[in-house]
């Protein structure tokens, strides 16, 4: 039993929303269900909502729009839920500020894996409480979860967050593609490498506003990505 978080299942198919919240439901999750993009975002706006799984294709808004309206206030996790597979939908959704992309058809098993292995990461947590970088230009608060680029707060994903913070305490190391998925998403991830690629991406975007900002996540050719900010 996992505890009583609350997950949101924006989906038009009631015959396939019906069965992920019961699956999540004999999991311990409080779920709430939305057949239309706009009753979805109403249902997010009044309720305390930790994970939102996102179909693509409704009858009233496109699931990316509705994407993009959550991330201007929330960062909360969001999960696609589509029929679309390709590369570059793939990519697109994630920079969009998706945290994970689920291809249809996907087991109500295989999903409420992936739904209790994100929940365990983030009770898991990190154990340090903050890092102090490059005379105070970032900071991270891994209590709060909070990042500041030159004393404004900036919004992070959870999955930008501790993509981020494992780059950070394994500052001086490089890791893989390979290892950030591994610490991030579990050995069991499914997904395809460019997800790393993409979110990393987002956060250069982040903390490296322009090109007098200092670099703090530095490319390793043909072996992965390391910190390199200086404390």
């Amino acid at each position: 039993m996992i505890g009583m978080n609350s997950i949101l299942i924006i989906e038009d198919e009631k015959s396939v929303s019906e069965v992920i919240k019961a699956y999540l439901i004999k999991e311990g999750y409080q779920v709430y269900c939305a057949s239309a993009g706009m009753e979805g975002i109403d249902i997010f706006k009044t309720r305390q909502i930790d994970l939102i799984i996102l179909d693509l294709m409704l009858p009233d808004i496109c699931g990316e729009e509705i994407c993009k309206i959550i991330r201007q206030s929330s960062d909360v996790h969001i999960f696609m839920l589509t029929a679309k597979g390709a590369l570059n939908d793939r990519i697109e959704g994630l920079t969009l500020g998706a945290d994970e992309y689920l291809i249809k058809p996907l087991s109500p098993r295989e999903l409420t894996a992936r739904v209790n292995a994100l929940f365990r990461r983030m009770n898991r947590g990190f154990h340090s409480v903050g890092f102090l970088f490059n005379d105070g230009n970032l900071i991270i608060d891994s209590e709060k979860r909070t990042i500041k680029v030159r004393g404004n707060e900036v919004s992070f994903t959870p999955n930008e967050f501790d993509i981020l913070s494992a780059l950070v305490i394994n500052k001086g190391h490089v890791l893989s593609r390979e290892q950030l998925i591994a610490k991030i998403f579990g050995e069991d991830y499914g997904g395809f490498d460019r997800t790393i690629d993409v979110h990393i991406k987002n956060i250069r975007k982040k903390i490296e506003e322009d090109t007098k900002s200092p670099k703090y996540i530095l490319t390793v050719t043909k072996a992965g990505y390391k910190f390199g900010g200086e404390w």
